[in-house]
């Protein structure tokens, strides 16, 4: 049986702490599910956060495919996130998304694997829905995640 399929997302997080959290976690590889794998914040876009998870002994790879549409993306920026879920899902069955969930699939049960997107809560990100993709055919149960936030002032959570 493979082991558990984690997912993580990094709102409010820094860099430092997620890192922290996939290394406890004993991630081998982390999958980035952003469609657009750039950020505003600190060392989350693609190159800066591969180069820090090399330096963690962490895999990394982009499955641009398995992000949400910038339809899907935009129904949320205009406050209809209950547009997100059948955008996603009818993006889902196209053959490119349909090849890169394969591909997932394959890595879940090879190694430890690692969803990434923004959304710190789960509820509220697609990546749950590709989790829940993955483990209806590896029957891999779904970890979660979470990351220490610091509080205001402090140095630690």
């Amino acid at each position: 049986m493979p082991s558990d399929l984690l997912t993580i997302g990094y709102e409010g997080c820094t860099i430092d702490g997620v890192l922290t959290t996939l290394r406890e976690a004993r991630v081998g590889l982390l999958i980035d599910v952003r469609a657009v794998a750039a950020s505003r914040k600190p060392g989350f876009s693609k190159r800066q956060l591969a180069a820090g998870l090399d330096q963690a002994g962490i895999g990394y790879l982009h499955l641009q495919r398995l992000g949400t549409p910038k339809s899907g993306r935009d129904a949320v920026r205009s406050g209809h996130p209950e547009r997100m879920v059948p955008i996603f899902r009818a993006h889902m069955e196209t053959p490119e998304a349909q090849w890169a969930l394969t591909e997932a699939k394959a890595l879940a049960v090879e190694k430890r694997c690692c969803l990434l997107c923004f959304e710190r809560d789960h509820h509220h990100c697609h990546r749950h829905l590709v989790a829940e993709m993955i483990a209806a055919e590896t029957g891999q149960t779904i970890d979660h995640l979470e990351v220490p936030v610091p509080r205001p002032g402090t140095l630690f959570p």
